[in-house]
């Protein structure tokens, strides 16, 4: 157990302030076509339990499962076999202050694709502040 503790890596945490409601937020990370716009192609819907896939480009169909729905505040699914991702939302009146949590990181974990967690948490922290940062707020407050 405490071997297992022992390697795992930290959470990729990505903490943003939108100008933008949290209901108008909520729809761009929790709709098929919100997710589609700035993250990936999927067959999505906010019902717990929906088993549904992320179209990973090259990676291929990505299996995932909502765990969790609490609109308009949180949102949290299983990504793939290692991999859980969560929305939190804050409503700052107007503005939303959205936090995008990817854990489930092992040092000593590889992925469905045989790249190390090591290796691929590296590449998706970078990956991500882009996406949420630029991609996601562009979205929400575009217009």
């Amino acid at each position: 157990m405490s071997e297992h503790m022992e390697s795992r890596l930290p959470d990729i945490r990505k903490t943003v302030v939108f100008n933008a409601s949290i209901e108008k937020t909520w729809e761009a990370v929790a709709t098929s076509e919100g997710l589609e716009a700035w993250f990936m192609p999927n067959d999505f819907e906010p019902v717990e339990g929906h088993e549904f896939h992320l179209n990973a480009a090259q990676f291929g169909m990505s299996p995932c499962t909502v765990i969790e729905v609490d609109r308009p505040n949180r949102l949290a699914f299983r990504w793939g076999k290692d991999w859980t991702i969560t929305m939190e939302l804050k409503d700052l009146g107007g503005k939303t202050e959205f936090t995008l949590i990817h854990s489930g990181w092992a040092a000593d974990t590889v992925t469905e694709f045989g790249d190390s967690h090591t290796v691929i948490r590296g590449r998706m922290e970078g990956g991500w502040e882009p996406m949420v940062d630029k991609r996601l707020r562009a979205l929400v407050e575009g217009q």
